[in-house]
């Protein structure tokens, strides 16, 4: 009786422990791996067993906070009974949604990021419910890379990532955040540019790029550039079929080059 009652206070009580097949994953892909779901004490029966996608998301705002967001979820089994002190392994695939963020590249990890998988096993009875969080390493695809480099040949250096809880105006976005990944600016354009951002819409045969560049602004008429910025977008398409036609760098440059220039008496 004593260790039922420790069980549904989660000591002595079954325990969940997945393990990734797949060192690293790219979005779109299919991740693989297995949960092992060893019995406690005492029998008990599982209501629900299932893996999801966390992402840590920053919401927009004037006092913005953080939360873990999932945005995949698996159900793997439900209302079986583990016996006390048994083994059972789960096999389970996650399929990665397309605008799933980058979190290292060419293993790398990129500051500012945390994705990963979670393991809850929901237990009838029970006060804590086990769970278990693996880090997930997800690649950028052939063309997000392709543009990644090329900024990094045009001499923008990667500062920073972060997830933003909002939506992108004017394209087509499927989950409720996204992914910015700042760079410092590349030093041909360090007068006109106080940093530059680059989001992936990533989808099954094309990426959607977006470039947010923040632009120095005269602080006054006749005054110099000042500490202010103003936001810019430009988007363009990468079609995965037709990467490598295409000078990216000279691309980007051209874009970033009519940003710079001025358009007006205090810009």
């Amino acid at each position: 009786m004593f260790q039922k009652v420790l069980a549904s206070l989660g000591s002595g009580g079954a325990k969940v422990d997945a393990r990734l097949l797949d060192r690293t994953i790219r979005p779109g892909g299919t991740l693989h791996g297995e949960v092992l779901l060893t019995g406690g004490q005492v029998d008990q029966e599982v209501e629900s067993l299932g893996v999801r996608l966390l992402a840590r998301v920053q919401s927009d705002g004037d006092r913005p906070e953080t939360a873990d967001l999932p945005f995949q979820s698996v159900h793997l089994a439900g209302r079986e009974l583990v016996r006390a002190g048994a083994q059972i392994t789960v096999p389970f695939e996650v399929q990665m949604p397309w605008e799933t963020p980058i979190t290292s590249v060419l293993g790398k990890y990129l500051t500012g990021m945390a994705v990963g998988l979670q393991t809850t096993l929901s237990l009838a009875g029970t006060v804590v419910d086990p769970q278990d969080v693996d880090a997930v390493a997800i690649e950028p695809t052939p063309a997000q890379h392709r543009i990644l480099d090329a900024m990094s040949r045009l001499g923008f250096q990667f500062r920073a990532a972060a997830l933003e809880r909002n939506r992108l105006d004017g394209v087509d976005q499927q989950l409720p955040f996204f992914q910015e990944i700042t760079f410092t600016t590349a030093p041909a354009f360090a007068r006109a540019f106080s940093e530059v951002s680059v989001t992936f819409l990533a989808r099954p045969h094309d990426v959607q790029v977006v470039l947010d560049v923040v632009k120095k602004v005269r602080v006054a008429k006749g005054g110099g550039l000042g500490g202010r910025g103003q936001s810019m977008l430009g988007s363009f398409v990468v079609e995965y079929a037709a990467m490598g036609r295409t000078n990216w760098e000279q691309q980007i440059e051209g874009w970033l080059r009519q940003v710079a220039g001025p358009r007006g008496i205090f810009d």
